[in-house]
């Protein structure tokens, strides 16, 4: 199959590459892993098994900014730099840097069997650290309490909260048994869960690899789970709103969003682990539109609709009489800060990397001393096309 001629780098099939390279029914358009940095760059614009991958997470960033910034531009919107938004900015630099790490990791992962298994470490990491940007803005926003005022409407006027409540807009749909969980646990329970997803997946890089698909797959099921909690309490429960108010008709479509939301995760997800279309035809979607393409397709269409689920419940916020208080106003609930946002992923983050940082060392004491042999073992027959 003719993949390449006239290339300096030539494209090898699944016979001539390390055994670690190798995707299962995927036969041709692999890059040997002792690539440039420059030649790297340049295979996005080449018909490789990785050129797909990188497309279909890297062109997303600017879908996902088109439709992000959106919401400053709303009437009755804070200031971007507002501490209102605070989650939602975090929650950019989840996806932001899931995008990114994913794209890259697609795009470098050929300089060396080091880099390459550093590449993924760093994708697993920035999941991770997605699934906790998505909690705080879900506890934020969609979380009954969080940061809400006690305010309440009075013959049609709202009263401030320095001058105390007429009425408490939430008190009577939140449940008290949960209040513990939400308050005290919520947060930290999605950081420790996506540290254990961080440590599952890069293990499945050193074992457990006959089955690292499925065990990656269903390792995030429970960030989602937890992550998820506060919708689904919002949908197990009536809205906070008032049904004939305009914040009403606004998170009305928040229940559509995150079922679409589910129904894109278990689509990809069945991508992931059947390894359909590939595995009925091996060699035939080598470059294009073999299971992992898509798997990156149905992701993001998952992360978009989540988007839209928070920015529904925002504008839902910005159309009530309850808004985001500052912290020293409810400090039992406080709205978000500094400290509740950013210190929160800046600490998360701090302690993935760590994490990456010794799986790394593990995998330059496993394959660094391999990088002489496989120039070696490069055979000179593989600069011909295949």
């Amino acid at each position: 199959m003719l993949l390449n001629c006239g290339q300096t780098l030539p494209l090898l099939r699944h016979t001539d590459v390390p055994p670690r390279v190798k995707e299962n029914f995927i036969l041709t358009g692999y890059r040997f892993p002792n690539y440039t940095l420059k030649d790297c760059l340049l295979s996005a614009f080449r018909p490789t098994n990785e050129t797909g991958n990188f497309w279909t997470h890297f062109l997303p960033v600017f879908v996902f900014l088109y439709y992000f910034v959106e919401v400053f531009g709303w009437e009755g919107a804070p200031p971007r730099d507002a501490p209102f938004f605070y989650p939602l900015w975090t929650y950019f630099i989840g996806v932001f840097c899931l995008l990114m790490a994913s794209s890259m990791a697609h795009l470098l992962n050929s300089m060396s069997l080091v880099v390459r298994e550093v590449c993924f470490f760093v994708d697993y990491g920035t999941i991770s650290a997605y699934t906790v940007g998505s909690s705080l803005a879900y506890y934020y926003y969609i979380h009954p309490r969080a940061g809400i005022a006690h305010t309440g409407e009075h013959n049609g006027s709202i009263k401030d909260w320095k001058h105390g409540p007429a009425a408490d807009p939430v008190s009577s749909y939140a449940i008290p048994e949960f209040s513990k969980f939400f308050e005290t646990f919520y947060i930290p329970s999605t950081c420790v869960v996506a540290i254990i997803c961080v440590l599952s997946c890069c293990n499945t890089r050193q074992k457990w690899r006959q089955h690292r698909y499925i065990i990656r797959t269903l390792v995030f099921l429970l960030p989602f789970l937890i992550s998820s909690t506060p919708v689904f309490y919002r949908l197990l429960t009536r809205s906070p709103y008032s049904t004939a108010s305009s914040a009403f008709a606004a998170s009305a479509a928040m229940s559509t969003f995150f079922y679409r939301h589910c129904f894109w995760l278990v689509v990809s997800a069945v991508f992931n682990i059947s390894k359909l279309p590939e595995r009925l035809a091996p060699g035939r979607f080598d470059i294009w539109g073999h299971s992992h393409q898509w798997f990156h397709c149905c992701t993001f269409l998952s992360i978009l609709d989540e988007l839209h689920m928070i920015k529904t419940e925002v504008r839902a916020i910005l159309l009530s009489s309850a808004l985001l208080l500052p912290p020293a106003a409810l400090p039992r609930l406080p709205g978000p800060t500094v400290a509740s946002t950013y210190g929160v992923m800046l600490l998360l983050q701090t302690t993935i990397v760590s994490i990456i940082m010794w799986f790394s060392w593990c995998a330059s004491c496993i394959y660094g001393p391999q990088k002489e042999q496989l120039a070696k073992e490069h055979p000179k027959k593989y600069l011909k096309c295949h």
